[in-house]
């Protein structure tokens, strides 16, 4: 079977819960936010996933997602992975939209940018990096990292233009899977979070 990236955004912050852009601010978990790993935990070591032996896991080494990826049992199997970080949002970092709506009414960041931040074609090619990681390999890969950073990871796997991620919404603590269908890539399983209740 061709391999497949599980991915997991880290759990819930001060900021994600107030919708202000976290690129680089290096912030923890809030307490629903480890209660959301270890749930995540269980999922993982249930089947059909049984603790996702020999699975190679990469996160973000940025807290939040570190954080997740311990909290959600793979503190002795993780490895950091700088192509993982959240796409610096340079002048924009802590704002929420309704405020860069106030700074720039009709913003959106998928197709204005973030100014004094990283471009977006260099968030798609990390994610073109962990794509060729994912394929290059003969097992599954599970990666720990953050919101609009996997968003253009999805889209990257099937081969869209990074913009398409403003239409793939993606939850805090939440499962995807990018996989395949009839050999063309996939989304398997997106903002999957059942596992919350």
């Amino acid at each position: 079977m061709a391999p497949r990236i599980l991915l997991v955004r880290h759990g819930q912050t001060e900021w994600s819960l107030s919708g202000r852009h976290t690129g680089r601010t290096d912030i923890p978990l809030t307490e629903e936010g480890r209660r959301t790993a270890l749930v995540l935990r269980r999922r993982f070591a249930s089947a059909p996933w049984n603790g996702l032996p020999g699975v190679e896991v990469r996160t973000s080494p940025l807290l939040r997602a570190a954080e997740t990826a311990d909290l959600a049992g793979f503190e002795s199997r993780v490895k950091e992975w700088d192509a993982l970080l959240e796409w610096d949002y340079g002048d924009y970092e802590g704002l929420t939209p309704a405020q860069l709506q106030e700074l720039r009414p009709g913003f959106n960041i998928w197709r204005d940018g973030a100014a004094g931040g990283e471009p977006l074609a260099s968030v798609a090619a990390r994610a073109d990096e962990v794509v060729s990681w994912a394929r290059d390999g003969s097992e599954d890969v599970l990666v720990f990292a953050h919101g609009h950073f996997l968003r253009v990871l999805g889209a990257r796997w099937l081969g869209l233009d990074p913009a398409f991620a403003a239409s793939l919404r993606l939850d805090p603590a939440s499962l995807s899977i990018l996989g395949w269908a009839y050999g063309e890539p996939a989304l398997e399983r997106w903002n999957d979070t059942g596992h919350l209740g």
